[in-house]
């Protein structure tokens, strides 16, 4: 084949089966590295090793670009994640040894390409069942093909074994011993056949595991951008601590992209090294329930969990981090009608926040702001430290791990309710992901009832177009009605009613799949199966859907305060919200007829 035209056949094929369309940059990069990969092979006799390109890790929408597949010496399966770097020079960034610069691409840091391939080669690991134990049979490389050793020598530092190497255009010959060192002159089909037909093991939800990965940190691989964002914040404290100086991060994503792994992952390192750490939210949901996973019954910890408003009498500079995760939500102020005249001081919370700590550190999605006076934007927070004189360090996440890891699905959602400027389009489909349409409450609730029968967590949800009652005696009111089908609303505050669970746990509690749960209490969780029904204020009329604000029965749009264009965007934002909390699979349904026509034309059987 052409080397040519080597990048269209792999586009296409990524179109179809992973529902993405390349870059020009991206094709460039594979018609320039692949033949020369391809080479070496053939150089060292290794013609039968498969070459499997732009290899989608599982549940995840993250990309290796070449695993070898072949036999090792004794006969058994032997795999090879290549990282293939253009880069001609490199250098570590402020001599960190996980950090790099690269000259020509901008003055922001890189994660280290050996740490990039060894995250990879762990992730390939935990979640491919034929390696389950087998992890020696999974190798990584970062080949810098570009490169001489004198323009990166610093980054072979960073090479501490055997299981991930680093090799250059000088170190050719080595790389191509390496090659035959790894495998045997054989046929790596089946091998590759193995590899590609394995069962995946499940993914690991994150308040299951949220205890052990502060006390263990072993829970989490962290890939690529996510892993990139960690040590930047890590450097980032240890510099501010060296100098008595202060520095702002921010990590972008949308929802599954990571962001509260990373928080998470840090909040257990920086806990090990002694420096003084808390993480922060704005929402009490989630708080509550990262205090009762991770804490289990210890105050210390506990301790760690805090709410955005606690911070208003924060001494500056009192932690080494405060990792405010779900910074979407941070508000105009702290000061609420409970709070006393005295500690009114009109200050801002991002304000406070950002003062509290050397290194503040801003996890969000500006697509999931729901509530009017929410002001966590990119644009708010960089304007507010360079108003200070801070740096401030972005990275922006590019991965999605919920949702089955289908960064269709996610394009999808942002198409269809019409947040990206894209017009809705047919579902095509994804293998790692399902999407359905219920044709009535009955079905949807019956459909998740059976998913949860069979061992997965599901939850109901739907936009907030019902009045939402105060309990009856220990007894909730089935406010949410469609034709007959009835259910209540999850409870609002903090203690049990009946069987149901309070707010907080609703998410994570047996009891809480009796209730529909709505946005404030959804937003920040996941379970396998999610249900979501459309209500009245987002209807398909003309062509295109629209929000109805009189149909909505939230309390913070019903405020004079909210303009029209404030409320349709929070209606949207809300419906993503509820859209993407599913770890497998989302089925639909909406109460307006001809939206419900509408989301058929989309999800044909």
């Amino acid at each position: 084949m052409p080397e040519r035209v080597l990048s269209e056949v792999i586009a296409e094929q990524l179109r179809i089966t992973q529902g993405v369309n390349p870059g020009a940059s991206e094709r460039r990069s594979w018609d320039r590295s692949l033949p020369v990969l391809a080479r070496d092979l053939v150089d060292a006799g290794l013609g039968g090793v498969e070459m499997l390109l732009e290899y989608q890790l599982p549940l995840t929408s993250k990309r290796a670009d070449v695993i070898l597949a072949g036999v090792d010496r004794h006969g058994g399966d032997a795999y090879v994640i290549v990282e293939l770097k253009q880069w001609s020079q490199a250098e570590l960034y402020e001599d960190d040894a996980d950090l790099v610069l690269v000259p020509g691409m901008g003055h922001h840091p890189k994660l280290h390409p050996v740490l990039q391939v060894r995250g990879y080669c762990d992730y390939l690991a935990d979640f491919v069942g034929t390696l389950e134990h087998r992890r020696d049979a999974v190798r990584g490389v970062a080949y810098l093909h570009n490169a001489n050793d004198l323009d990166i020598h610093d980054l072979y530092d960073r090479v501490e074994d055997d299981r991930t190497r680093l090799f250059s255009q000088s170190r050719r010959g080595r790389f191509i011993d390496y090659l035959r060192a790894q495998f045997a002159p054989e046929p790596g089909a089946l091998a590759a056949d193995r590899l590609l037909s394995s069962a995946v093991r499940p993914s690991k939800q994150l308040l299951k595991v949220a205890a052990a990965e502060i006390k263990h940190r072993d829970q989490f691989v962290l890939l690529d951008r996510q892993r990139l964002a960690y040590e930047i914040v890590l450097h980032a404290v240890e510099k501010a601590r060296a100098a008595d100086s202060k520095a702002v991060v921010i990590v972008t994503g949308g929802p599954g992209s990571g962001k509260s792994v990373i928080a998470l992952s840090l909040l257990g390192e920086l806990a090990e090294r002694g420096y003084p750490a808390h993480h922060a939210t704005g929402s009490r949901s989630f708080t509550q329930t990262m205090r009762r996973h991770v804490a289990k019954g210890s105050t210390r910890t506990k301790a760690m969990f805090k709410y955005f408003n606690n911070f208003m009498a924060a001494r500056p500079n009192e932690l080494d981090v405060l990792i405010c995760d779900e910074a979407h939500r941070i508000r105009e102020t702290s000061a609420s009608r409970f709070t006393r005249a005295a500690d009114r001081t009109g200050r801002s919370q991002l304000d406070e926040l950002m003062a509290a700590a050397r290194v503040p550190v801003f996890l969000l999605d500006e697509h999931q702001v729901v509530r009017p006076g929410e002001t966590g934007t990119v644009a708010d927070i960089r304007a507010h430290a360079q108003s200070l004189g801070l740096t401030v360090h972005q990275v922006d996440l590019d991965a999605q791990f919920r949702c089955g890891g289908s960064r269709a699905y996610e394009e999808w959602v942002l198409r269809l309710l019409g947040l990206n400027g894209e017009d809705p389009e047919a579902w095509a489909g994804d293998a790692n992901f399902e999407v359905t349409l219920a044709e009535s409450p009955y079905e949807l609730e019956g459909l998740l009832r059976g998913k949860l029968n069979d061992g997965y967590s599901a939850r109901m949800t739907a936009g907030f177009c019902w009045r939402w009652s105060d309990p009856v005696g220990d007894r909730l009111v089935s406010d949410v009605q469609v034709d007959g089908w009835s259910k209540p609303w999850n409870v609002k505050g903090d203690r049990a009613v009946g069987d149901a669970p309070p707010s907080a746990l609703w998410a994570t509690m047996p009891g809480g799949f009796e209730q529909v749960g709505c946005v404030y209490t959804a937003q920040g969780f996941e379970y396998d199966w999610n249900g979501v029904i459309f209500g009245s204020d987002l209807v398909y009329r003309d062509g295109r859907l629209v929000t109805v604000r009189a149909a909505s029965k939230d309390p913070e749009l019903m405020k004079k305060s909210v303009t029209d264009e404030q409320a349709d965007r929070l209606i949207r934002n809300t419906y993503k919200v509820l859209l993407t909390r599913g770890m497998i699979g989302t089925a639909v349904y909406s109460v307006d007829a001809k939206t419900q026509d509408f989301l058929a034309s989309l999800l044909p059987d």
